[in-house]
């Protein structure tokens, strides 16, 4: 075999090696958008609204002063727990004290005048009985003809006289006893006076502010003007998280929802709770906090006591408003919106160019084009991955995980679906060719946090 020959053989064998190759990887190589896909299982599901605010008691109670003085006797720390009826402190009483004795002894004056006003109408009565006695004798010695007209008359006049002095003293007595009334009344009030500077704890609790010191002069409120809160007193036995929830999660929280919260101070805790009062009225932002959302405030009652817990900590709450068990679930992040053509049915119309191959983007279908019941809308759905194109599935979710969305109707269990890279799927067309980087089956349940 001469040497040229072989070198035709060699290149030739060369050739249909290369040949080969490029059969196979032309064969092998799957055209298309590299995507990620999931393939849809059946979770546990929670819904979860987060909300952060303060812990404060559910009893709260800020100890003002009824009286103005000077602090002569304080009793209490801050930090220290008190029981209902224990002294806290007192005002200076002596003013008071004086107040008092006067009313006191003007009260004795005015029942010594009334004991006196009963003598002096006992005498009267006397004396009228004697002038009525005087007047029947002498009307009858006048139909004996035995005394003169003079004399009756003057017996008839002194009956008038005794008649008058005691309807007298009979208004006297009726005055004197209203004065006595008024008297008690001032004494009353005084004695009422001077018990308020003695302050007593009005709830068992442990004393949280203290804003006086002793020897310092307690100022009283007017409707203007905000008095001195001097203590607060706070039952630390049941506690709430107060927490601000967003207007648009406020629908789906209700009365009696766990929840559970967490305190910035204590970190790696969580305490259980349930939601016991929400607001009705928006939360009321000030002039420089006027742009912001609108707030609902939510209390929820947080169950058993936290010993080293202090009014004003801040927490955060979350609420699980909705549940579910062993629910069809697609990632959130596989979800997206496309406008698709819908027919009067409600059935979604493929454009059959999208799945071709293509360089240059298809052209859309205009309005003038569609069929007689048939629409543009805007759908929610996701792009399941079906015989190597990726097919929009418009789907109805129903609630919303940490990663999951459950889905009502349009998806089933095993599909796969693309959840990434994102900008694939912003861009994805429907029936557009796509090549499965790795496939992912997930794992876990997802809790929901809005």
């Amino acid at each position: 075999m001469s040497r040229n020959k072989k070198i035709l053989i060699a290149v030739g064998i060369a050739v249909l090696l290369g040949a080969i190759a490029y059969a196979n990887f032309a064969f092998t190589r799957q055209e298309g958008t590299e995507v990620n896909v999931e393939t849809i299982q059946k979770r546990d599901l929670q819904a979860i609204v987060s909300a952060s605010g303060k812990i404060q008691p559910r009893t709260l109670v800020n100890i003002s002063a009824d009286t103005m003085g000077r602090v002569t006797d304080l009793r209490v720390e801050e930090g220290q727990r008190v029981q209902k009826g224990d002294f806290l402190l007192q005002i200076d009483p002596r003013n008071l004290t004086t107040a008092y004795n006067q009313s006191q002894a003007s009260l004795a004056a005015s029942r010594s005048t009334m004991e006196q006003l009963r003598v002096a109408i006992d005498g009267t009565k006397t004396n009228l009985k004697a002038a009525r006695d005087n007047f029947a004798r002498q009307q009858q010695l006048w139909k004996q003809g035995l005394t003169t007209r003079e004399a009756l008359e003057a017996a008839e006049n002194q009956v008038k006289v005794r008649e008058s002095d005691l309807a007298s003293q009979e208004r006297q007595i009726e005055t004197q006893g209203l004065r006595m009334q008024q008297e008690q009344a001032i004494v009353e009030n005084a004695k009422l006076n001077l018990s308020k500077v003695r302050i007593e704890a009005p709830i068992t609790g442990i004393i949280t502010r203290r804003n006086i010191e002793e020897g310092e002069t307690v100022v009283i409120g007017t409707m203007n003007n905000a008095g001195t809160v001097l203590l607060t007193v706070a039952d630390m036995s049941v506690i709430e998280a107060e927490v601000e929830v967003d207007e648009t999660d406020i629908p789906t929280v209700q009365l009696g929802q766990k929840a559970k919260i967490t305190i910035d101070a204590m970190p790696g805790k969580s305490f259980s709770g349930k939601v016991t009062e929400i607001g009705n009225s928006p939360i009321q932002a000030t002039a420089s906090a006027a742009s912001q959302a609108t707030n609902f405030k939510v209390k929820v009652t947080v169950d058993g006591e936290i010993p080293d817990v202090r009014p004003g900590f801040t927490c955060t709450a979350e609420i699980t408003t909705a549940t579910r068990q062993q629910a069809i679930a697609v990632p959130i992040q596989a979800t997206t919106v496309r406008e698709m053509i819908i027919d009067k049915e409600g059935n979604t119309v493929r454009d059959e160019t999208n799945g071709k191959k293509s360089r240059r983007p298809t052209p859309q279908v205009q309005d003038g084009d569609l069929k007689p019941g048939q629409e543009r809308k805007e759908l929610e759905g996701v792009f399941v991955v079906r015989d190597n194109k990726a097919t929009f599935v418009p789907v109805k979710t129903g609630i919303a995980g940490e990663k999951y969305f459950e889905v009502l109707s349009g998806t089933a269990v095993g599909d796969q679906v693309i959840i990434g890279p994102f900008s694939s799927v912003r861009e994805l067309r429907d029936g557009a060719p796509v090549k499965i980087e790795k496939p992912l089956t997930g794992s876990g349940s997802g809790g929901s946090k809005t």
